[in-house]
């Protein structure tokens, strides 16, 4: 890392506030809301989480200034059942995003499924109440005109309709199989707009941090949100980075990767400060899911989820729990833990209580307000009684308080625990004091096996299970031609 760079992360000491008593008064006006959102990246991926590869000392600034999550849940393994969950607050299943029989768990290229433009986004959540709303990065939840951002409650859009390894050369090996001989150059679109085919990845993070920095710039004197998911450290062997730190890590691409994602965070803070809106402003830095890891599960080169148990793509503790940071100064208590169970489907229900809005209630939020928890007042819990752990359509895992049972299973496609012609019995983990989930306690606890059944139970009556759909499920929306998004199929002229 530039000897530059690494002063100004450091020089975020400058700006370290003393812990805040738990009864932190309300803000005097609507705070701006950013969400840093990256790809694929893992719970052991950054210093504040453990890494000892890869260098982030703006993370290491962020996690002095504001408060670890340690406990924080995505609602999928993959990307588009994650990223509809952090849009609408619910479960993937709860909205149709969690499979479809064209694409199976993921949105490909000209993907007729979309997030139905029916439901209810935070961006529009805040959209009501005078926010600006801008989004930067990674999409993924459908590319056709009436799934794209510009139509789910943001004004601004700039960046990719879905992951970065879905380029046409990928499509053209592909062939016929999901449309991949139509798979157009990977684009950047600017609204509905593709204004360029052909990316070059490696310039993915530094763009998009520029982009940012300059919304933040031109909305500084109104409330704004800000959806910032990022591209990298993505879906590819090797991820991408600019110049500036390709092959400067310890830790090959990914290491490089995730180094360049730390500069760009410490940009957007150093940018808040600078303009004076610090104070006025939450920043939460996630990410989608947990890191594929290497064949090699002590290796690093595809990033790790240790401590905790199992690869990315899966329903491990290591699929489900992000590395998450939130920053709000003299808001957020400084140097501080939080060790309660949150997620994603959380931020659409806080954020609309922290805009002066209201939670939508004329449909299903399977999310919570947590501010108790973000502010860190006294004796703040987790708002779960039970948390879910879905594979696509099937309900795989139920977690309680401490406890984390993966229910028995005659079939499954995958499993982080179970072989083949296996799954008979119940797995129970304590994953609070049974970090890597190695220790099955369920002889020991025949009444906590018996209460998660219980619990999972409720979820296939409400969410549904492989061939037993759910009472309370919507649909995905579907168009009836889609066309890929090219230059010439989006222009405006």
């Amino acid at each position: 890392m530039k000897p530059l760079i690494k002063l100004l992360c450091l020089a975020g000491l400058l700006f370290t506030l003393t812990p805040q008593a738990s009864s932190a008064a309300p803000p005097k006006k609507k705070p701006n809301l950013i969400v840093i959102f990256c790809d694929n990246l893992g719970y052991g991926d950054i210093e504040p989480f453990g890494s000892t590869v890869n260098r982030t000392p703006c993370l290491n600034r962020m996690a002095r200034e504001g408060r670890k999550f340690t406990h924080f849940c995505v609602t999928a393994g993959v990307c588009t059942p994650s990223r509809a969950s952090i849009m609408t607050g619910c479960y993937s299943q709860r909205v149709g995003m969690h499979w479809n029989p064209r694409d199976g768990q993921v949105l490909r290229p000209i993907s007729p499924y979309g997030l139905n433009p029916g439901e209810i986004t935070v961006a529009e959540v805040l959209k009501k109440q005078g926010y600006k709303t801008g989004m930067i990065g990674k999409w993924h939840l459908g590319d056709q005109p009436p799934f794209l951002p510009t139509k789910q409650g943001f004004d601004y859009f700039y960046g990719i309709p879905y992951s970065d390894d879905m380029t046409q050369a990928v499509g053209q090996r592909l062939g016929d199989r999901l449309d991949g001989k139509n798979w157009p150059p990977l684009p950047v679109m600017l609204n509905d707009t593709v204004i360029e085919a052909g990316v070059d990845r490696n310039l993915l993070t530094k763009d998009y941090t520029e982009k940012a920095v300059e919304f933040i710039e031109e909305n500084k004197d109104q409330p704004f949100f800000l959806y910032f998911p990022q591209a990298m450290p993505g879906s590819t062997s090797k991820p991408f980075a600019s110049d500036a730190f390709r092959g400067k890590s310890k830790n090959g691409p990914w290491g490089d990767s995730i180094e360049e994602l730390d500069w760009s965070t410490g940009q957007i803070l150093d940018k808040l400060v600078e303009l004076g809106i610090d104070k006025n402003t939450l920043v939460i830095w996630t990410s989608d899911n947990g890191s594929p890891m290497a064949r090699d599960m002590n290796s690093t080169e595809r990033g790790t989820n240790k401590p905790l148990n199992g690869r990315g793509y899966t329903t491990a503790e290591g699929a489900f729990r992000v590395p998450t940071i939130v920053w709000w100064p003299e808001m957020v208590p400084a140097g501080t833990v939080c060790e309660e169970l949150a997620t994603t489907m959380d931020l659409l229900p806080t954020f609309a209580r922290l805009s002066g809005g209201k939670v939508p209630t004329d449909r299903i939020i399977d999310g919570h307000d947590i501010r108790p928890l973000m502010l860190g007042e006294a004796d703040a819990k987790t708002p779960y009684d039970g948390f879910y752990y879905y594979a696509m359509e099937q309900l795989q895992a139920v977690r309680k308080g401490p406890w984390k049972l993966f229910v028995p299973l005659k079939e499954f496609s995958r499993h982080p625990h179970f072989k083949k012609g296996a799954g008979s019995q119940p797995l129970l983990f304590n994953v609070v004091t049974d970090t890597s989930s190695e220790h099955n306690v369920a002889d020991q606890h025949p009444e906590i096996v018996k209460e998660l059944m219980s619990l999972a139970e409720k979820a296939r009556a409400d969410l549904g299970d492989t061939n037993r759909p759910g009472a309370n499920q919507r649909s995905a929306a579907k168009v009836d031609h889609p066309v890929p998004p090219t230059l010439k199929t989006t222009s405006t002229k």
